[in-house]
């Protein structure tokens, strides 16, 4: 290779992306966010609450929003414990003192002085006021014999000069350091023209061209380079509001000897003039602008006026910047992170965070797994129950599986006539492929995506569907989960909607002949589609109605009168509550027996249309444990008492079980 080459290859540098999102990163992975989207919503949290608790929360490898608000509000405790106010006056103290020692000696050394004009300037330093801003108006007269104290005396006026700048216009105090009279008298124009450029912009008289003559004119002064008028209106503002919060969080005392020195200012009263005007021209176009804030600064470090009103701006940016992460306001998202404002606070590392969340979220719109309905609340979609219904099922096969010690089988049915129906593959499968549908969803895929068909296509894995097989009978399925209080107050609520859920995934992917109903059961009872039972919240109504859930089930094994019924009851509670004739519901603790004549009578016509009936029993309540064991023994039908955690895997083996079926066949 070349000595210049590889001069090249040794001067290569590789390094953090910064223009954007990494192009390189992995995609965001859903499959931990849905989890525990899931989890909040079956637990009664909107699917809106649930999402903003996970991004709040954050995931196992990923920083959340309350990661990056404490980081913030730690930034912001920072700043206010590190730092004072005095900084300008203790640097005018110190330029004066130093100018009064060297004057001291320089009428010391001078033999050729009078001494009565030397006693006279003696007596008048030495009476100076303790107030900087009065010794600094009475010295201004003053007669300078030492060069070196007149040159640091007008160095108080050139840094109050400056400082004052520096408040309006970031960056003054050093491009102004050993300025000229030729550089003031820029700055005198550029404040005058500014001002009437403002002013004409109140009164609705300014143009576009005068605009741009003034940042052709003085644009060097404006590091933002605005483009247009209320851009440039939006930076002077934020920064005049900066610095009236820092003058507002000063002491009485610092404020007068502010004033007073102020107006020492490169010796120009004009200036103070020119800055207040421009003050009440930015109160008047930005009054939205936090103008009556302060703060209090008590830490060690001294703050020039310029300094400090950058460090209001900073502490500005973290208040704002701990609304938007709060997400607390109407329609906030997001989206309404500035970015720009994370990097300067917390650095780069933040807004990595920061994009991965808004990549997550953005994506669990996207990709149709939350979706806003016409009513403006976020919902979790079908495709997002689906989903999670696998990832539950996935875990019940695994409680199955290591509680029986078998095989994962992935087949829909034992070998024998085909059902009719198809699935994607999965590892494992040894059913034959639907040629025709796998061929379809490959020819589908490839024109999505604006491929060429005609040219052929390429199959890929996840366009492969197997043929299901039938060696079973069709079943109607009524699950009846109890929802009274005491399922949430015992913690048994998140497990019953998971179980629900579990099934409702089971039935509608590999058992697709199967009626599946959901029937909840608390003072009364109702059917409900799985979106509306894993989004219940545990409401305080007391009873258990057993009977009104038991005449729903039987209404839907009528409906099916060729298909094997499966009676599955999930309850941790006697029967409380009854339907009567009119309609109304009856309740009394403890139980009484009408009610649980009734519960009987209707458990006795699930018998009577064959009904398989197995009862999940939770908790150890004796009462409920000799009514369950007495009612399976009426039926024949079967009692298990699961803890709480394993009650899906109970529930679906049961169903497999009763129809038949392998106990681990899940797929």
């Amino acid at each position: 290779m070349p000595r210049a080459n590889r001069r090249l290859t040794r001067a290569a540098r590789y390094g953090r992306y910064v223009d954007g999102p990494d192009p390189l990163a992995p995609p965001v992975d859903l499959t931990e966010a849905l989890d525990a989207i899931g989890e909040e919503v079956m637990a009664g949290y909107s699917p809106e609450q649930a999402l903003r608790e996970f991004l709040r929360r954050g995931g196992r490898d990923q920083n959340g929003l309350d990661d990056l608000a404490r980081r913030v509000a730690e930034r912001r405790r920072e700043l206010t414990r590190e730092h004072n106010l005095d900084g300008t006056l203790q640097e005018i103290t110190e330029l004066l003192e130093k100018a009064v020692l060297a004057e001291r000696k320089q009428l010391a050394r001078d033999a050729l002085m009078d001494e009565g004009d030397r006693a006279l300037a003696q007596m008048q330093l030495d009476n100076l006021p303790a107030s900087a801003a009065a010794a600094v108006s009475e010295l201004n007269g003053y007669d300078w014999t030492s060069s070196e104290a007149r040159a640091d005396f007008e160095r108080i006026k050139d840094l109050l000069g400056r400082e004052m700048l520096d408040q309006r216009f970031a960056g003054m105090k050093n491009a102004l350091e050993n300025a000229s009279d030729a550089d003031r008298e820029a700055i005198t124009r550029m404040l005058a023209d500014l001002n009437e450029l403002l002013e004409a912009h109140a009164r609705g008289e300014d143009t576009p061209e005068q605009f741009e003559g003034f940042m052709a004119e003085h644009g060097e002064f404006f590091p933002e380079h605005p483009e247009t008028i209320d851009e440039l209106l939006d930076a002077l503002a934020a920064r005049a509001a900066a610095a009236q919060r820092m003058r507002n969080s000063m002491t009485q005392e610092q404020r007068d000897e502010l004033d007073a020195l102020a107006q020492q200012a490169f010796g120009s009263p004009e200036l103070m003039q020119g800055l207040g005007r421009l003050d009440e021209t930015l109160r008047s176009l930005r009054p939205g602008e936090d103008w009556g804030g302060s703060e209090r600064m008590s830490g060690e470090q001294g703050l020039g006026l310029g300094d400090g009103t950058g460090v209001f701006q900073d502490l500005a940016d973290l208040d704002e910047l701990s609304e938007q992460l709060a997400q607390s306001y109407n329609g906030s998202q997001l989206d309404d992170l500035d970015l720009d404002a994370l990097a300067r606070q917390l650095g780069s590392d933040a807004v990595v965070d920061a994009r991965t969340l808004q990549q997550l979220e953005k994506a669990l719109r996207d990709t149709g797994t939350m979706k806003r309905g016409s009513d403006g609340q976020l919902r979790m979609t079908p495709k997002a129950m689906r989903q999670l219904g696998k990832a539950l099922l996935r875990d019940v096969a695994q409680r199955l599986s290591g509680r029986q010690g078998a095989r994962d089988v992935r087949q829909a049915g034992a070998a024998g006539e085909r059902s009719g129906s198809t699935r994607e593959w999965a590892f494992g499968d040894t059913e034959p492929w639907d040629v025709t549908r796998t061929i379809t969803n490959a020819v589908t895929r490839v024109a999505g995506a604006g491929g060429d068909t005609a040219a052929g296509v390429r199959i890929e894995i996840g366009d492969v569907e197997v043929q299901e097989t039938e060696a079973r009978t069709q079943a109607a399925v009524a699950l009846l989960v109890d929802t009274s209080f005491s399922m949430a107050m015992d913690g048994r609520w998140v497990p019953m909607k998971r179980t629900a859920l579990a099934l409702h995934t089971l039935i509608t992917s590999r058992f697709r002949g199967d009626d599946l109903q959901l029937i909840a059961f608390g003072r009364s009872a109702q059917v409900m589609p799985i979106e509306e039972l894993t989004g219940l919240e545990a409401e305080w109504d007391k009873g258990t109605n057993l009977h009104h859930a038991l005449l729903l089930a039987n209404r839907h094994f009528r409906k099916h009168p060729n298909a094997q019924p499966v009676l599955l009851i999930v309850t941790d509670g006697e029967p409380t509550s009854h339907l009567e004739a009119n309609g109304e519901v009856f309740f009394a603790y403890p139980p009484h027996p009408l009610t649980i004549a009734y519960a009987v009578r209707e458990l006795d016509n699930s018998v009577r249309l064959g009904a398989r009936t197995t009862f999940f029993r939770l908790g150890d309540d004796p009462g409920l444990a000799r009514f369950i064991d007495s009612m399976a023994r009426r039926v024949d039908g079967s009692v298990v008492a699961p803890e709480a955690d394993d009650l899906g895997a109970a529930v679906v083996g049961s169903y497999l079980g009763s129809r038949g079926s392998d106990p681990l066949d899940l797929g």
